[in-house]
């Protein structure tokens, strides 16, 4: 900011200088304080507003612009989390629908697989297990970040109505409920879909349990494995 504030006194001299040598006469100077104002006034405040006049801004009103910009940085921190954590419910979701339907067929068809047919279906099972936890590692992540978001979105909606910022409160409102509404539609379809995963017990069986334990005797065991109570 001093560097910048430096490089703006040296345009206002540079400017003062060549409007001084064009013209000697009353209107000219009255040009040249004019000119040298607006260059001092910017150098200092930049979040100033250039079709409204420096010296007739109060602190009210910088207090106001300065809340609405603070708005618009929340909505898109917002936004970003929200778009993030939605895409990634949405992948757990199908993550997770895909695993039980696989554990399914293999329940309903285990009697007619070979031995080769039952090995490979079941190490698909365990891939589709560790996308899963993979998948709600993630989700976990992009929820606390839109948690973040939510409160700084309320505290920024707060700051602008009361700095008379009311346009951009409401705004920040609208946004911060429409973004609310779409996680909670499809939390609902997740805790459906956890609710089938338990009741499919692909997470308890025998074979499941006896891969786990293998693990653990080898003492190399994949994250992907264990179990999340």
């Amino acid at each position: 900011m001093a560097a910048y504030r430096r490089k703006l006194f040296a345009v206002g001299l540079s400017c003062a200088a060549s409007l001084r040598s064009r013209s000697s006469c009353p209107s000219s100077r009255r040009l040249l304080r004019k000119n040298w104002m607006s260059l001092s006034v910017t150098g200092a405040l930049c979040a100033v507003p250039f079709i409204q006049k420096p010296e007739k801004l109060t602190h009210e009103d910088l207090v106001r612009r300065a809340s609405s910009l603070v708005t618009d940085s929340a909505n898109t921190y917002l936004s970003q989390t929200a778009l993030a954590l939605l895409d990634s419910l949405t992948g757990y979701i199908k993550a997770v629908n895909n695993l039980v339907r696989l554990h399914e067929h293999y329940v309903a068809s285990i009697s007619q697989l070979s031995s080769a047919d039952e090995d490979a279906i079941w190490q698909l099972i365990l891939s589709r297990r560790k996308e899963v936890t993979e998948r709600r590692n993630d989700l976990k992540r992009f929820e606390s970040c839109w948690m973040i978001a939510i409160d700084l979105s309320k505290m920024a909606a707060e700051a602008a109505f009361n700095a008379g910022a009311d346009q951009a409160s409401v705004i920040a409102q609208n946004n911060l409920q429409l973004t609310q509404s779409q996680v909670e539609h499809l939390r609902q379809q997740m805790q459906e879909a956890e609710k089938q995963l338990e009741d499919s017990k692909a997470e308890e069986s025998d074979r499941f349990q006896n891969a786990l334990s293998t693990a653990m005797e080898d003492e190399d065991v994949p994250d992907a494995y264990l179990r999340e109570d």
